[in-house]
């Protein structure tokens, strides 16, 4: 938990199906995402959540482009970078159906150079249905145990901070028997949870995130926990952890495009700011990357061997 008032702000800045609609401008190409990185920097986000996209603007998992985002954000900013461990569907051109990505391609962008600085994974498998970020379909989405051992595993070793999406409680008790089979320790500073709701069968209302919540704190008593939701329900979501003094809210048009007053946003921009506003009715401030980076436990040597 954050001393004092701090609260760090992640902008999740495209997602992989998100396109532009009623005036939004969702940054798809490198350049692009490097100039949205810097204005959400400059509004207050110490971190920015990323998916890589082809020239054609849909979904990739092709390495370089994601390492040319890297580059594009630092070239403009010191924000902190984490990009997905999902990459998103594909569409078969031929037939039209979902491709999903396999393991390995996943667990290749564990190997990125120059590198993110934090990484992300879903807890658990979902029924992936997110209509706000493009997902029109309800989808069986698998995160298999396997990829999720072999994340942890490597994301602990190179001394960097991993967020486990947790949409159900269930994702709770898997990473703690993983703990307590002597995976990770329970203990540590940096386990990071993100909570939400909206994402598929689990519905974004109070009771049920404040649930996973405290059943996330009862098992990681250290944990950063931080509160995010799709669509209208986003902004209600954030001040709902914001109210809980959370350590982490995530916005940004991967997850919805509607501002708190429900009027679409132009840039993700806008979303920081308002999150920023919404903070400090609640008496907190915007972290700085480097509070960010400390909270995370994530140290400057990582960074360095990270740029270069």
């Amino acid at each position: 938990m954050f001393a004092g008032n701090k609260f760090i702000v992640s902008a999740a800045l495209n997602g992989g199906m998100q396109q532009d609609r009623d005036g939004a401008v969702v940054p798809k190409q490198p350049e692009e995402i490097g100039e949205a990185a810097a204005r959400c920097w400059e509004a207050g986000a110490a971190m920015v959540h990323v998916h890589a996209r082809g020239p054609d603007g849909k979904n990739t998992g092709d390495k370089e482009v994601y390492a040319e985002i890297i580059r594009q954000i630092r070239a403009r900013s010191p924000v902190l970078i984490q990009t997905t461990n999902g990459i998103g569907v594909r569409r078969d051109p031929d037939t039209g159906q979902f491709i999903w990505p396999t393991d390995a391609e996943r667990l290749g962008l564990l190997e990125l150079e120059p590198r993110q600085d934090l990484f992300g994974i879903a807890g658990g498998s979902a029924d992936f249905y997110h209509p706000e970020g493009g997902y029109v379909n309800e989808t069986p989405y698998v995160n298999s145990p396997d990829l999720l051992k072999q994340t942890i595993k490597a994301v602990y070793a190179m001394g960097s901070a991993l967020e486990y999406e947790i949409v159900e409680a269930s994702s709770i008790h898997r990473l703690l028997r993983y703990a307590e089979e002597g995976l990770f320790d329970r203990d540590r500073d940096n386990v990071w949870l993100l909570h939400g709701g909206g994402y598929g069968a689990v519905p974004a209302i109070a009771r049920n995130l404040i649930f996973n919540v405290e059943e996330g704190l009862r098992y990681f008593p250290r944990a950063i926990w931080g509160m995010t939701s799709t669509g209208r329900a986003m902004f209600p979501m954030i001040a709902l952890g914001l109210s809980m003094h959370c350590d982490l809210v995530r916005v940004g048009f991967e997850d919805g495009l509607y501002l708190p007053d429900g009027s679409i946003a132009r840039d993700n921009r806008e979303m920081v700011e308002a999150a920023v506003t919404m903070g400090r009715f609640f008496g907190m401030e915007p972290a700085t990357v480097e509070e960010a980076r400390e909270r995370f436990g994530i140290s400057e040597l990582a960074n360095v061997s990270a740029v270069g």
